[in-house]
């Protein structure tokens, strides 16, 4: 059991689990790809079944960004697989992605998924975004009881694929589009290489600049 709270920068632990396409391998898995890898409380609970529906339905975007998607419950193969038919009627689609059957908690427990203070039969919803170098990007930790908002993990995704390739950082509630700033290690000079069609300059270390192209 890991003991130490994964940080943002950590490499995120390989394993292999089984899961309602077959055992995972993750780095095997994943390949080249970004990763989602998320958690659920339980199944057979509304906001966890709300909530994989919805992500089936957002699922061709996270493919455009080249980023795989990975459930986890600590319930068993069989309770997913009768859950996925819940999942069909309730949410009009059907499950379109693996979720992994932690039940013996490896997994969880392994990235600290599962939180003594809060219920040690459950894990709260918990939020990995994975890069192709097998890096945690992102953490994000809810109470059982707050369902996600999967289109904030898309635009942090996307800011995370931007800023990884250019030299900025995205702005306060920016959508992907809206202008980006230009990083403040960077001088005046090389900014004029960078981005020969000129940038907004609030003051000398916030200077507005046009998104660029992904």
């Amino acid at each position: 059991m890991n003991t130490t709270a994964l940080r943002l920068g950590d490499i995120a632990p390989d394993f292999t689990q089984i899961s309602t396409i077959g055992p995972i391998s993750l780095y095997q898995w994943m390949g080249s790809d970004w990763c989602v890898l998320f958690s659920h409380p339980k199944d057979f609970t509304p906001v966890c079944t709300t909530e994989l529906g919805e992500l089936s339905r957002l699922k061709p975007e996270f493919d455009r960004r080249h980023c795989k998607v990975l459930g986890l419950s600590v319930d068993s193969l069989q309770d997913h697989k009768y859950w996925m038919k819940d999942i069909e009627a309730t949410q009009k689609c059907s499950l379109n992605f693996p979720l992994l059957a932690d039940a013996d908690q490896k997994v969880s427990k392994e990235y600290g998924m599962v939180h003594p203070n809060a219920n040690t039969a459950l894990t709260v919803r918990t939020v990995f975004v994975i890069d192709p170098k097998k890096r945690i990007r992102l953490t994000i930790s809810y109470p059982p009881s707050t369902g996600r908002n999967f289109k904030e993990i898309l635009r942090a995704i996307d800011s995370l694929q931007i800023t990884d390739s250019n030299k900025v950082a995205t702005p306060v509630n920016w959508e992907f589009g809206d202008r980006c700033i230009i990083l403040p290690s960077v001088s005046d000079e090389e900014a004029s290489e960078l981005f020969p069609e000129g940038w907004d300059e609030q003051c000398p270390y916030l200077r507005y600049v046009k998104q660029p192209e992904v």
